[in-house]
């Protein structure tokens, strides 16, 4: 029987990313492997061709599904804290519980601030009141009195001038002495004098404060009002409400605990705080940009999630925090952050492992990407 030429190697053919050249081979070997006759050796050959044929359509039918990249659901909670410090009196959420945005979530003992704010009303009070009175004069009987003062001065100065002027005659006449009149004449101009200094008493009495005390008076009011404001604020901190919407993440404080200063008490997670974290490697960075829509899977799910791209990391991580894959340990991959729809946002669990895979609408992988991620979907295998 003659000899069948050697043939050259078979080539490794590929179609639609998937390798055929192993079935071939396998082919060709069942129709080695027992001597035939030549019209059995044609009927092989026949049914070799028939058998890649049927292989190669097999091969096109099973399309590679679109890259898929590892991840997890990550929230950011809003932590809830009193700027005041104090005993936790009420605490109205427990973990686990769902409140709408304004519901009460907490209470600290206000007595303190209460005693605070009355002694900030009290000294706004008396600044008050001394502006007030810096504004007008002096009382009614105190002018009353000044008028008192200045009509006796005026009754003891006509009095000393009547004495001054009949010491005068009385000289003439040589009845007294110089002495005697000089003291009259002493005694008269200390009367004008002291009826004068009633006289600007009297105006002062009846004039306000001087425009600098004034000032000085409504500073203090508006200084002592200032303080009160604050105090109310202080005292409105002790009870505090839900920022916003979501889920009562964690409680930190029991009841009766005293809860320092800017301490949170309450975490909360909003809707639109729950976002989606996965690596990328970095033959697929290209393909991605900012507010790219994507699709997030995840075990029990339902229908797929959209999302939108927030954040691409402009740097590369060789060990990245949370991975599921083993193929991808090695890889230069790069972080990237996708916000679901808040009303969407709910069926993300933090730390839930998710599959995120483009968007139909977005830009497709480069071939290179593709090919990549189909070897990391088959563990390395040729």
């Amino acid at each position: 029987m003659p000899t069948m030429p050697r043939r050259p190697p078979h080539r490794l053919f590929r179609w639609n990313g998937v390798r055929i050249g192993r079935q071939a081979e396998a082919v060709r070997a069942a129709g080695a492997a027992t001597p035939q006759a030549p019209e059995a050796r044609g009927a092989g050959r026949a049914n070799a061709v028939l058998a890649l044929l049927a292989a190669t359509a097999l091969a096109a039918c099973g399309r590679e599904p679109p890259p898929a990249w590892s991840g997890y659901a990550e929230g950011d909670p809003v932590y809830v804290a009193a700027p005041v410090a104090g005993q936790l009196l009420d605490l109205q959420v427990q973990r686990g519980d769902t409140v709408a945005a304004g519901a009460p979530l907490f209470s600290i003992d206000v007595t303190p601030m209460r005693a605070a704010r009355a002694e900030a009303d009290a000294r706004l009070a008396a600044a008050r009141a001394e502006q007030a009175d810096a504004a007008k004069g002096r009382r009614p009987d105190e002018i009353a009195m000044s008028r008192a003062q200045l009509a006796q001065a005026r009754a003891q100065s006509a009095l000393a001038e009547t004495d001054l002027a009949r010491q005068q005659q009385l000289i003439g006449q040589g009845f007294i002495s110089a002495a005697r009149l000089d003291d009259a004449r002493a005694t008269a101009a200390q009367a004008r004098q002291r009826g004068r200094e009633l006289e600007s008493s009297l105006r002062v009495a009846e004039l306000p404060a001087r425009s600098d005390q004034q000032a000085a008076a409504r500073a203090n009011a508006e200084a002592a009002s200032a303080a009160l404001e604050q105090q109310q604020w202080r005292e409105a901190q002790t009870r505090q409400r839900a920022p916003a919407a979501g889920l009562v993440n964690d409680t930190f404080y029991r009841v009766g605990e005293y809860v320092n200063a800017g301490q949170p008490v309450v975490a909360l997670l909003p809707p639109s705080q729950r976002k989606a974290r996965f690596y990328v490697p970095e033959s697929e960075l290209a393909s991605l940009r900012q507010g790219q829509a994507v699709l997030l899977s995840c075990d029990g799910c339902g229908a797929p999630i959209a999302a939108r791209i927030s954040y691409i990391s402009p740097q590369p991580e060789y060990t990245p925090p949370v991975i599921y894959s083993n193929s991808q340990r090695a890889r230069l991959v790069f972080l990237v952050e996708a916000r679901p729809d808040p009303a969407q946002a709910t069926r993300l669990h933090p730390g839930q492992p998710l599959e995120v895979r483009p968007s139909a609408g977005a830009a497709p992988a480069t071939a290179g990407a593709a090919a990549s991620t189909a070897s990391a979907a088959s563990g390395g295998r040729p």
